[in-house]
């Protein structure tokens, strides 16, 4: 099953149509290469993405620096654990795309994985090819198909957000996503 973008612009109510069509080939590719590819799974990906991403409006961290992200830069332990061991590591390797990938030692070993340079060229991350081959990466190495498969949404929320944060909007989008995507495609 191919996502549409009479469909997504059914999910994604504040996405602008234009920034839709500049996603959607990515994302359906994506959801191929990461066999994110039943009714269940795209529903529970589309769930999550929508709140992560704003419905696709927010694909990078928008940086202050706020106080939490100034712990992306070394010497702190946050730092170190993201692998940002130079100044400006934070800023350079900020959260990009609907699951933000976030951190130097994330962007190689995910880039690696990948066959993509994105520790060398950190940006790529942000592009609607790339940004979306990531998020269906984490999303695969996470297990969360077969999170989506036996519908324990909490437990891929878990996984894409540490938490549950914003647990409620992402349970609407995820049952909308579900109702689209099983009607009929001419309603």
């Amino acid at each position: 099953m191919e996502l549409s973008l009479l469909m997504l612009d059914k999910i994604y109510l504040h996405c602008p149509t234009d920034r839709m069509l500049e996603y959607l080939n990515g994302m359906n590719a994506a959801f191929q290469e990461f066999e994110i590819n039943s009714i269940n799974r795209m529903a529970a990906w589309l769930g999550q993405v929508g709140v992560e991403s704003g419905e696709l409006r927010y694909t990078e961290e928008v940086w202050g620096p706020s106080p939490q992200q100034a712990r992306y830069e070394p010497p702190s332990s946050l730092a170190m654990r993201l692998g940002n061991t130079k100044k400006g590591d934070g800023y350079l390797f900020r959260g990009r795309g609907p699951i933000e990938l976030t951190g130097r030692s994330n962007y190689a070993r995910v880039g690696k994985a990948l066959g993509v340079d994105l520790e060398g060229n950190p940006d790529l991350a942000a592009t609607p090819d790339v940004m979306f081959r990531v998020a269906g990466y984490y999303w695969k190495t996470h297990g969360c198909n077969e999170l989506a498969d036996n519908c324990n949404f909490d437990a891929i929320t878990q996984k894409i957000n540490g938490g549950l944060t914003d647990n409620d909007r992402r349970w609407l989008y995820y049952r909308l996503a579900l109702a689209v995507l099983t009607a009929n495609p001419n309603d």
